[in-house]
């Protein structure tokens, strides 16, 4: 027989006369919050815009910082080769078809080879912050497609080739004369460079009072769990780099659940949100500010502060990226690689992109004085010279 359960009138209406209506207590509290907070500038990131609200009702200004712009899909298609072909070698391991993708990746890096060239790279991507290094990236793009291209051919040819340990000796880390290791932390680092390059300019010329500016990262970012913590979070990496360490931590919030716009929305459709977005941040904040009032004298609650661990030959694991300590630390930065892969929180394009934010902020901002590691310096032969 079915319990019949019968609430408390009485004690849910105490219920809702705090928190459980738009007119509770703690409904009041926020408005007022986000009231006295109206003219403070407002941050919001999603997976591939930044906007800012500069306040008092000012219209929104918006950038766009990944997929909506250029350079970023081309350079991650040659950072996915190495993933994509693992991954058919772990589908021939399972048991899986693995053939029709690796002919469709063969055909696909054919193609992007053939297009490929220093014009392409100077003349019609034309990213700024690549300006210089076209012939290198073009001559690093087409030593990537042929090495990808003989790694297939011969799985095709041999199927037992296609190996998890060959291609680790023969592909990531024995290719000749660059391991791919090297191509995927450089076409990383590249994409990371424009993002936080665009990024720090955009609010340099700003001048945002950092110190009482509002942030948010909104939505999901990458994959479904990745991106939830500051520390695994890329873009509010570039965001605390462009502001030279006077944003405070905790005016920084992730908002996952939070409402996105589309990739691009108009300033009207992105302006409508100012609203919720404004109100989201003021309900959390001016929820952490009563910890205070109601507990001084308590220990308070502070993010915590640590530095990346640094690595070394005799490391078995890190829970987090390591620390880069020069663009030659190629332990610690295929480390990045891995970890990104494997800790669900990562997000698969930010494995190097706070290494270059810092270096961007060490050398005022100019891609031209960092050294891309994995780029620069490498023998990167000419496709006439194979």
């Amino acid at each position: 027989m079915a319990v019949s359960i019968q609430p408390s009138s009485e004690l849910v209406e105490l219920f809702t006369t705090y928190t459980g209506s738009p007119t509770a207590i703690g409904a009041r509290y926020a408005q007022a919050a986000a009231f006295e907070s109206s003219g403070d500038p407002l941050i919001v990131a999603t997976s591939a815009d930044l906007v800012l609200f500069p306040g008092s009702g000012a219209p929104p200004e918006i950038e766009g910082f990944r997929l909506s712009t250029r350079g970023f899909k081309e350079m991650a298609a040659v950072s996915h080769l190495g993933p994509a072909v693992a991954t058919l070698a772990r589908m021939r391991a399972i048991g899986a078809d693995w053939r029709p993708g690796a002919e469709e990746l063969l055909a696909a890096t054919r193609a992007a080879r053939a297009a490929n060239g220093e014009a392409l790279w100077r003349e019609q991507i034309a990213v700024a912050a690549f300006a210089g290094r076209e012939a290198a990236i073009a001559a690093m793009v087409d030593y990537a497609c042929d090495v990808t291209e003989r790694v297939l051919e011969r799985a095709l040819a041999e199927p037992g080739s296609l190996t998890a340990a060959n291609l680790r000796r023969d592909y990531f880390e024995g290719a000749q004369p660059v391991p791919f290791n090297r191509v995927m932390v450089a076409t990383f680092f590249l994409t990371g460079m424009d993002i936080a390059h665009r990024i720090i300019a955009w609010f340099d010329g700003h001048a945002l009072p950092w110190e009482r500016t509002m942030v948010i990262i909104a939505g999901q970012q990458g994959r479904a769990t990745a991106g939830v913590t500051a520390d695994s979070n890329s873009v509010s990496g570039v965001i605390a780099a462009a502001s030279r360490g006077r944003l405070p931590a905790e005016r920084l919030l992730i908002a996952p659940h939070a409402p996105v716009f589309g990739v691009g929305a108009s300033a009207d459709e992105v302006a409508a949100l100012e609203p919720a977005y404004r109100a989201l941040w003021s309900s959390v904040s001016a929820t952490c500010e009563l910890g205070e009032d109601m507990f001084a004298g308590y220990p308070r609650f502070a993010p915590a502060a640590h530095a990346l661990p640094s690595i070394d030959a005799a490391t078995a694991s890190v829970g987090t990226l390591p620390a880069v300590e020069r663009p030659d630390d190629w332990l610690a930065l295929t480390t990045r690689l891995r970890v990104v892969l494997e800790d669900p929180r990562q997000l698969l394009s930010g494995a190097v992109t706070d290494y270059a934010s810092r270096q961007l902020v060490q050398h005022a901002n100019r891609p031209s004085a960092v050294t891309v590691p994995g780029l620069d310096g490498e023998p990167y032969p000419r496709s006439e010279e194979r």
